[in-house]
């Protein structure tokens, strides 16, 4: 994210100019755009001229819309501002609704009344890596490969983003067993890879699918055959970038499993981090502390339950005890537009850290935000067991 402007202060009102730059931007402006605020950014209407009233033409204008409501798009990493038009224009009338489309690349003002305390922490999380090199802030690219199709994903600050879904043609579904039907499939996921992947950013790339395959048979749509397909594309068109970078293209084999008609591999991304190699090369990153804590919280549930809590009056009874080290919540809760809500959990994320406790916020895109839901949306690993607490009667905390 870059900041082009910044005219506020804490408190006060304030406006800032900035521009998306990566697919995790947008979501960080979802989280930083509220209810209220005024959008403003050039776009462009299709509108019929005087001259002409049977022929639309496209224009350039510029909206200022005071926000209603937004709506995030994961696939095109794109997000939708919806309001009212503050000031009219030629082709545009005030108070007339209107959406705007907020993506990478395409600069905007937002202004709000007042800049509180968590608009300007989103602001400072939004934008303090701009000119950060640090490997800490290691991004993940992971191609799924199945039997029919591929996906590639990127993942990064909690955001788990789908930038890409390669099909097989129909042919090659008739001649799966042709080595050349294999390497037209190959060569389209290769095609979408370079797309996408970039090892500026990307710090690990993992090339998943099923592993149960001959990986000395080129003619299957495994991991390990394709990264070999990758890398000798990679030398046949001097893309040194790839050639350089292949000790961090690493394979992990799924346990894909076939359970519909058409023989489609069904692939769970959290596959990806029950491998040792992947976790070792994320381990520094956001990414890899939050999936690693988790997991962490998994295991004990299943395992040593008194060691965790979990649902809203558990984890603020553990709390009253000052007996929680590590709190994870969802986004959800955290930011939630119940004013009442979202200032309870705000409450308790800065109480915890105050306490000496850590707290890490799980976006509503993150891949392990679904286990975290199943858990109420809010878990707590505890400094010392609490033998019972899970048995406190709470009609709320029901999963």
């Amino acid at each position: 994210m870059k900041l082009l402007e910044k005219d506020f202060a804490l408190n006060q009102t304030g406006t800032v100019k900035i521009i998306a730059e990566e697919p995790d931007d947008v979501w960080l402006l979802y989280n930083l755009i509220a209810t209220g605020d005024v959008v403003t950014a050039e776009t462009t209407r299709k509108v019929h001229l005087e001259s002409n009233k049977n022929t639309a033409s496209r224009v350039k204008l510029t909206l200022h819309l005071k926000v209603t409501s937004r709506d995030f798009h994961k696939d095109s990493s794109t997000l939708r501002v919806h309001g009212r038009n503050l000031e009219p224009n030629q082709h545009v009338a005030a108070g007339s609704f209107h959406t705007l489309t907020l993506q990478r690349n395409k600069p905007f003002e937002l202004r709000k009344k007042i800049w509180g305390p968590h608009a300007v922490e989103a602001l400072s999380d939004a934008t303090e890596n701009e000119n950060s090199s640090s490997s800490s802030e290691a991004n993940l690219a992971v191609v799924v490969l199945q039997q029919h199709q591929a996906e590639i994903h990127l993942l990064g600050k909690g955001v788990t983003t789908r930038c890409s879904k390669i099909e097989a043609s129909s042919r090659s579904h008739k001649k799966s067993s042709s080595s050349s039907s294999s390497n037209v499939f190959f060569r389209d996921v290769f095609a979408a890879f370079v797309k996408h992947v970039d090892f500026k950013v990307v710090k690990t790339v993992v090339i998943a699918g099923d592993s149960d395959r001959d990986s000395n048979d080129n003619t299957s749509i495994s991991p390990t055959i394709f990264r070999r397909f990758l890398l000798s594309e990679a030398r046949r068109l001097r893309m040194r970038w790839i050639e350089e970078n292949k000790s961090r293209i690493v394979v992990v084999g799924s346990r894909c499993n076939t359970n519909n008609k058409k023989g489609d591999y069904d692939f769970d991304l959290r596959e990806v981090f029950n491998d040792v190699a992947v976790m070792n090369l994320i381990k520094d990153s956001n990414l890899g502390l939050e999936i690693r804590v988790f997991k962490e919280l998994w295991d004990m549930v299943c395992n040593n339950s008194d060691r965790v809590c979990y649902g809203p009056k558990h984890v603020e009874s553990a709390h009253e005890m000052k007996a929680i080290e590590t709190l994870l919540i969802s986004d959800d809760l955290y930011r939630n537009e119940e004013i009442d809500m979202r200032r309870k959990y705000v409450g308790l994320v800065k109480s915890v850290k105050e306490g000496g406790g850590k707290a890490l916020v799980y976006s509503s895109m993150h891949v392990s935000t679904p286990q975290l839901d199943q858990l109420t949306g809010v878990a707590a690993i505890l400094r010392f067991p609490l033998p019972g607490l899970q048995d406190m009667d709470d009609d709320d905390d029901h999963v």
